[in-house]
């Protein structure tokens, strides 16, 4: 989980959540909001949360919006571990990190967002198509949303 910063067409800034799973690599959510507080990232966890289950652990950097008391009391009640990286070790987060850096070179910096909405869609948009339609190398080239269905249909199994 972390924060990518772009911008609207004319200039004004916009701040992108994206929330990736570390395991199946599936982008489970890219919100972009003008501003984001911790009661917004604590909403959308517990969005995630109803949907999909709670995560064991969250892998986040050190910024204000993930060391605050909001996200470390959401992450008590629901028993999830948060597990900051380190500061300046990008590497700590890989996974993020190359998400964040594809996301930016094939989304962020080929579009011009004309509204919120206009970059929520299509955000979304390409979410979906990193989730359902691209194969992955480190997924024995299945796409993320085919890697959770086997990973989910083998856990029933087991």
């Amino acid at each position: 989980m972390d924060f990518v910063a772009d911008q609207l067409f004319d200039g004004r800034p916009i701040r992108i959540l994206a929330v990736l799973d570390a395991h199946t690599r599936e982008a489970l959510s890219i919100v972009p909001r003008v501003t984001f507080q911790a009661f917004d990232l604590v909403q959308e966890l517990g969005r995630l949360a109803r949907e999909r289950g709670r995560p064991k652990a969250l892998k986040v950097n050190n910024g204000p919006e993930f060391a605050g008391r909001m996200l470390d009391q959401w992450a008590h009640l629901n028993g999830v571990e948060i597990d900051f990286s380190r500061p300046g070790k990008p590497t700590d987060n890989a996974h993020i990190e190359a998400f964040n850096s594809r996301l930016r070179a094939e989304c962020l910096n080929a579009s011009w967002f004309l509204s919120l909405a206009d970059a929520r869609e299509r955000l979304d948009a390409w979410r979906r198509e990193y989730n359902e339609e691209r194969p992955h190398g480190s997924l024995q080239n299945l796409t993320p949303r085919a890697f959770a269905e086997q990973a989910h249909q083998a856990q029933e199994v087991a």
